[in-house]
């Protein structure tokens, strides 16, 4: 945690965080807090800034620990700069997956259904934002920024594409990811040089598809709809692993 994020909720009127569970027991056995110490803190979906713990109430069998941290948040944190289309792969993976994601500044999942995502991965839990929201809030202090990664589901992927892609992502820079042979294609080359003449406030729209790959027709569909392609080789990887080795070489770009 290199920023402790409190919920607006959790902020009284006067500044004051009160607080317990993981983030006290970092605070108190990580950070070795005490009275008087200064901390990273912020408002989830708000402002960053400092906190100063000013009580520290120990753990006894019948209370647990709660700490209490002044804070004072005045700055703009880091924005997100890139949103995802995303063939779910299986829920474990994605768990894994998303605090990764809201630590490296993706602003919007859409998970599509792809021809080879599992139809059972609907029904899952994770697609709660009670459930997925503390994975990505975790991302979120581990990046030292406070503004949420939101999921949202689409299962019918053409009528997506058809029917909202455009006005939920107008005037980005869209990308499809998918593996192929050679390193380079003229289409990748003009992506990534597309994307580094790009400012920085620009959003990046990364497509990545299920651990099968995209379909040909899925392919061709996203490229009627302005994606280039780029790939990271031949081989073929995991989602977790080639989303994240996606966005770094996309942000290195930037």
């Amino acid at each position: 945690m290199n920023r402790i994020l409190f919920e607006k909720s959790e902020i009284s009127q006067d500044g004051i965080a009160t607080f317990g569970g993981e983030r006290a027991e970092h605070i108190l056995k990580v950070l070795h807090g005490e009275v008087g110490q200064k901390l990273k803190t912020g408002e989830i979906g708000g402002l960053i800034g400092s906190g100063e713990i000013i009580e520290i109430s120990k753990a006894f069998s019948d209370t647990p620990l709660q700490i209490k941290v002044k804070v004072s948040h005045e700055n703009e944190s880091l924005k997100p700069w890139i949103d995802l289309v995303l063939a779910p792969p299986r829920p474990r993976v994605l768990k894994r997956l998303l605090p990764q994601l809201s630590a490296l500044g993706v602003g919007r999942i859409v998970l599509v259904g792809a021809k080879k995502v599992e139809k059972d991965f609907w029904g899952a839990t994770l697609l709660k934002e009670e459930i997925y929201r503390p994975l990505v809030v975790d991302g979120l202090m581990q990046s030292g920024t406070s503004i949420p990664t939101e999921m949202i589901s689409r299962r019918q992927f053409r009528k997506f594409l058809a029917e909202e892609l455009d006005d939920m992502f107008p005037n980005s820079l869209r990308i499809v990811a998918h593996p192929y042979e050679e390193k380079e294609s003229s289409k990748e080359a003009g992506a990534l040089k597309c994307s580094s003449s790009k400012s920085t406030a620009e959003r990046v729209l990364l497509a990545v598809g299920p651990e099968g790959g995209w379909t040909d027709d899925e392919v061709q569909l996203l490229e009627e709809k302005g994606f280039s392609r780029y790939s990271l080789g031949a081989r073929i990887l995991r989602t977790d692993t080639a989303t994240v080795a996606l966005i770094a070489q996309l942000m290195d770009r930037r």
